[in-house]
């Protein structure tokens, strides 16, 4: 199909996956700029760990906010706000001069930062079919290892050339770039002027029918549908948390690379990632096509994923930083794999008017597990290795499959 015949959603949807890019890149700058910044303020891992929590704690409690905000302003107006926001508190990390200073521009980031995957989601509630989900799904959670994938040549480039604040200024730059051509080129399906009638109807049709979802956050908890994403999802992100902000600082503690080669190396596992991404989009439809039903095509998605994760289990193993990379390359394919399944659950279990609301609650119970796990690491890290960490993380994957297949069956969403 030619760029010119492309229906006007998955234009829609690249838009989202580029500001999916943008924000990931803007956090994953401290991660590639922690060893700079851990000698130019003198902090050990425990600091540094510190200063990851202030960005969890605050994104934590804000994807649940931001995901009402959202349901509220509509996803444009939203989804505007947050992203420069992000973009500007990014930029505000050039004025740190120490630990304390750090840890504030990060929970500002944190903070605005939260609404992008509750955006995502309810952008595809909004503006695709049932069918469709997965796909579109993996497209703009793509868009997370991109960002991660982009940032440590970039970063380093920036800190080699001029300093660690530019960096951040950088960064912070292109998302508030980005902001403006959202606010310019989003619409929703029933507003947009360039969507035709033909492509309106398909929408309609593909997300019609279900019953009556719940809409409010009491309702949301009371679901058992609820608990079976955001169970597995608070098992799961500790792993992506763990290769987002502790990559660098592993391969300097473990391998002793200096800057250059871990830009040469850490962007491996987040362009495996995309892969992942991409398997989570494609594996339910081809199931689906063989016989399974839509929540057994995820179930079975997120299940792969998990079982995939005994390769990070493996990093302790390794014999060189390239072994290493290579098990953290399995582990990013596996967790965006699992991870895809469970966020697309969310546009299947509720309705498009609820959908923000209950993937930024999915994402607060995901982000609590991160922020526990990076705690865990600080507290044992410089002293016991992060040998068992990574066989911990799969493990905790492998549970969370277990509470997805007990949770999460057809009509009982609110039993």
């Amino acid at each position: 199909m030619s760029p010119r015949r492309l229906p006007l959603r998955w234009w829609i949807i690249a838009l989202v996956t580029l500001g999916t890019i943008l924000n990931y890149l803007a956090r994953s700058t401290l991660s590639v700029a922690a060893p700079t910044l851990k000698e130019a303020f003198a902090m050990s891992t425990e600091d540094y760990s510190w200063v990851v929590l202030a960005f969890q704690a605050s994104y934590t409690v804000m994807q649940t906010v931001a995901g009402g905000i959202l349901d509220a302003l509509g996803t444009r107006l939203g989804f505007f706000l947050f992203a420069v926001g992000w973009a500007l508190a990014n930029m505000a990390h050039a004025l740190a001069t120490g630990t304390v200073s750090l840890a504030v521009f990060r929970a500002l980031l944190g903070a605005t930062e939260a609404a992008a995957i509750p955006a995502g989601t309810k952008t595809v509630a909004e503006w695709f079919p049932a069918r469709e989900r997965p796909l579109a799904t993996s497209l703009f959670q793509m868009g997370t290892s991109v960002g991660n994938m982009i940032a440590p040549p970039l970063v380093a480039f920036c800190i080699l050339m001029w300093s660690w604040q530019s960096a951040f200024i950088v960064t912070g730059a292109l998302s508030l770039a980005w902001a403006g051509l959202w606010w310019w080129g989003y619409r929703s399906p029933q507003d947009h002027p360039r969507l035709s009638v033909a492509e309106r109807a398909e929408i309609a049709s593909g997300q019609a029918g279900g019953s009556e979802r719940p809409a409010t956050r009491s309702a949301i908890l009371r679901n058992r549908g609820f608990w079976a994403i955001a169970v597995p999802r608070f098992m799961a992100e500790p792993a992506w948390q763990t290769f987002n902000f502790f990559i660098p600082l592993y391969l300097v503690a473990v391998w002793h690379l200096d800057l250059k080669s871990i830009a040469l190396w850490a962007w491996l596992p987040f362009l495996a990632a995309d892969f992942g991404s991409l398997a989570a989009g494609l594996l339910p439809g081809w199931l689906i096509k063989r016989g399974a039903s839509l929540l057994s095509s995820r179930k079975i998605t997120m299940t792969l994923g998990a079982l995939c994760m005994l390769g990070p289990a493996c990093i302790g193993l390794a014999t060189s930083p390239g072994m290493a990379i290579a098990l953290f390359c399995v582990g990013g394919f596996a967790h965006q794999m699992l991870n895809g399944a469970l966020i697309t659950l969310c546009a299947d279990v509720f309705d498009a008017r609820a959908v923000g609301t209950a993937s930024g609650m999915a994402g607060t119970s995901a982000w609590v597990g991160g922020m526990l796990f990076t705690l865990l690491i600080g507290q044992s890290a410089d002293q016991f290795g992060y040998n068992p960490l990574f066989v911990a993380l799969a493990g905790l994957d492998l549970v969370g499959a277990a509470v997805l297949w007990m949770l999460l069956r057809p009509a009982k969403f609110s039993h």
